[in-house]
């Protein structure tokens, strides 16, 4: 059984692999700036920020069509990628107490 340090350290992976993934496909790319209201060359200080990996994640899962994508491009069963979300800050409301 993975440590939750380890298994933040995974989150945080996945999380950056989704934003490549979103950055990547010139039609994500600008509907997450809409939605995140974050300019193209900010996303490297919001990525920084407590919450935005799990944002990042968020928006992948809100969208079952862009989460499969996701998932079949990163060999990554949907339910991992909801998981990992729990374990970045402000992917859940226990992340604080359970770090």
């Amino acid at each position: 059984m993975a440590d939750k340090a380890s298994m933040h350290q995974n989150a945080e992976a996945l999380a950056i692999e989704a934003l490549g993934f979103i950055a990547a496909d010139p039609e994500l790319l600008p509907r997450f700036l809409a939605i995140t209201g974050i300019g193209a060359d900010s996303i490297r200080r919001a990525a920084r920020e407590p919450g935005f990996l799990a944002g990042v994640l968020q928006f992948i899962l809100a969208h079952e069509p862009t989460l499969m994508r996701f998932c079949d491009a990163a060999g990554t069963p949907p339910a991992v990628v909801d998981q990992a979300l729990r374990h970045l800050p402000l992917g859940d409301t226990n992340y604080e107490s359970s770090i």
